[in-house]
């Protein structure tokens, strides 16, 4: 999905210091951003291409959508009803938002009920009838985000947005 729109590549892992290391985990998880070195992405039996995606973007530098700061214009964050612990998944975080607007077609963006201590919405939208929390495609403004902050679109720069990979299944 990310390869096929924009500039960054992906290649295995042969002396880099710093790559991804893809292990089998309980869920689907990444952090934010290259933390150098060896640097594991969770992959559970029950994540779907769409979720490694997600996860690679997190490990690309990207955070959820439903985090910018100027999500209040489009979702409101029901509290009361986040699981206990999972709040931190919620959080309005400091971030370039380039300029584009907020996209509540991310793959970065969750759904209504993620995390829901009590199968009430954790996420409303402010618009009516629009469907959040997909994970089966990159939106537009995900491409757009991404191209740039790789510089995909600059002319003569060298494509050197490549992430090494390494794979290990326990």
């Amino acid at each position: 999905m990310i390869s096929k729109k924009t500039c960054v590549r992906f290649r295995p892992h042969t002396n880099e210091t710093d790559f991804l290391h893809f292990e089998l985990g309980n869920g689907c998880a990444s952090y934010v951003g290259c933390k150098g070195g060896e640097q594991p992405l969770l992959i559970g039996p029950k994540c779907k291409v769409g979720n490694i995606c997600h996860e690679i973007l997190h490990a690309l530098g990207f955070h959820h959508e439903h985090s910018r700061y100027d999500r209040g214009d489009h979702i409101t964050i029901l509290k009361g009803n986040i699981a206990s612990g999972k709040e931190d998944n919620f959080l309005k975080r400091n971030g370039n938002t380039f300029g584009l607007e907020y996209d509540l077609e991310s793959i970065l963006h969750y759904g209504n009920n993620y995390f829901s201590r009590n199968g009430k919405p954790t996420i409303q939208p402010k618009d009516s009838g629009v469907i959040i929390g997909q994970r089966t495609h990159l939106s537009d403004l995900d491409v757009q985000r991404i191209r740039k902050l790789y510089h995909c679109d600059v002319d003569g720069l060298e494509k050197c947005s490549i992430t090494s990979l390494s794979h290990q299944w326990i």
